[in-house]
Formats: C-alpha cells, structure tokens, sequence
C-alpha cells in the first residue's frame, strides 16, 4: 500500500434537510396578542455510520414560542450532511462526527428556521451561535456520571423497583 492511501479523508458528500415540523396550535387568535413570545430552544446532535468511512451527522432543533401560557408555535428540524471519514484514528473520529460536523450543518439548520418561522407568520428567530465542543464535553460528562451510577446500582445494592423498594439477588 502507497502511503497516500492512508492520508486522512474528510470531505461533505451532501447536506440536506431531514425533517421538519411546525405547529401553530393557537393560529389565528394568537396573532392578536401584544406581547413577544419567550423562547426554548432544545439541541440534540447524533451521528451513526451508513457505510465504510461513510457517516451521517444530524443536528436536531426544537423552538417553542409560548405567550403567556399559550403555545405560538413548535418548531422541530432536524439538519443532516453525510461526511466521509477515512484513516482518521479512533481517538479523533468520536469529535469529528460529534463537533467537526455539527459545526458544518448548523448554520443551514439556522437558515432553514428562521425561514419557516418567517413563512409562519411570526417576526424571524435568528438562532444563536453554539459551542459544539461545549456540547460534546457535557454529554461525555453526562454520559460518564450516568454509566458511573449504574456501576454504582450494580455493585451488590440490588434492584430498585418502581416503588422505590429494593430486590436482593
């Protein structure tokens, strides 16, 4: 094998909108409120391979718009791009896929949001920048602590049940 075959290889391959959803369960009685409605914005980021070397990223966003106590509108879209990543080493794949590409497919999933909630009828929503490296760190961490409980439940403590009692072995 030429050394050239092991060079690393990341290159996009596609970009695309995966799915999308809009509510608007209070339309058209909500347009007549005054007020700007408070925002929640949720991410969830995911990555699974389809082939060889060949992976698809998703950056997930939903947006509720609440007034007072009613919903203006949900929004859930989930951006997606298929990367190819070849001879990179295992300890630098997991980031890649987890912040190398969200980086890469964000901005698209902003764009797409602001539109729809625009063609909606509401004042556009410019979504903030995120610190996806940020992101990765708190979800290994969260990740972490969760498998460090369950070792920690599995140390001879027995079941929890669902009533809150305890089954031995």
């Amino acid at each position: 094998m030429s050394d050239e075959n092991l060079q690393p290889v990341f290159q996009i391959q596609r970009v695309y909108l995966k799915d999308v959803s809009l509510e608007q369960p209070n339309s058209p009685t909500i347009f007549l409120e005054q007020e700007a409605p408070n925002m929640e914005v949720a991410v969830d980021v995911g990555a699974e391979p389809l082939a060889d070397g060949i992976f698809e990223s998703t950056v997930t966003i939903t947006v509720t718009a609440k007034i007072k106590d009613k919903v203006a509108f949900l929004v859930e879209c989930k951006q997606a791009g298929i990367f190819e990543a070849r001879n990179i080493p295992a300890e630098q794949l997991d980031p890649l896929l987890g912040i190398g590409c969200p980086n890469i497919v964000y901005p698209y999933l902003r764009a797409n949001i602001a539109d729809l909630i625009t063609r909606a009828g509401f004042p556009p929503v410019h979504l903030s920048e995120i610190n996806f490296e940020l992101f990765y760190q708190q979800r290994l961490q969260a990740l972490a602590e969760q498998q460090g409980q369950q070792g920690q439940q599995a140390g001879g403590a027995g079941i929890v049940m669902p009533d809150g009692s305890q089954a031995k072995h």
